[in-house]
């Protein structure tokens, strides 16, 4: 199934990963939401579960190996051209996770990685459904 102009929306995942007080943030290298800041993630594949695409899209991403720990948030991503086609629909599966190994790194479609402050993530101009999984995930499991 093509990513661009779908018959059907796709499966995709999300790692809410905090640690010092800070999340971690990519800006992505490929559409959708070119150099945009994001959390990390990406498709789910035919016969992979969305545990095992955490952990794949996390290693890929980041190069940080992660534990799921729960899921946040079901977000659907629905981006339209300017004639109104849908060009993108993903159906984003939010978990909150542990880093367990790795080494930090920006790979695969990720351009950069930051770790990001709370008080600096409105200037990130992240989309509202982004800043409301992160608080989802930063309150319950994270705060001290």
């Amino acid at each position: 199934m093509t990513r661009s102009y779908p018959e059907r929306p796709m499966v995709g995942v999300g790692a809410v990963a905090i640690r010092d007080g800070r999340v971690l943030l990519i800006r992505r290298g490929r559409a959708p939401r070119l150099g945009e800041w994001s959390l990390p993630g990406g498709a789910q594949r035919l016969g992979e579960t969305v545990e095992e695409a955490i952990h794949r899209e996390m290693i890929e991403e980041t190069g940080l190996e992660v534990e799921p720990l729960d899921v946040v948030a079901v977000v659907d991503f629905i981006d339209r051209d300017e004639v109104g086609a849908i060009r993108y629909h993903y159906t984003l599966i939010d978990f909150a996770v542990r880093i367990i190994g790795g080494t930090p790194r920006a790979g695969d479609d990720a351009a950069a990685l930051s770790w990001v402050a709370p008080e600096d993530l409105e200037a990130l101009a992240l989309p509202e459904d982004t800043l409301r999984v992160i608080r989802l995930a930063w309150t319950p499991l994270f705060a001290p």
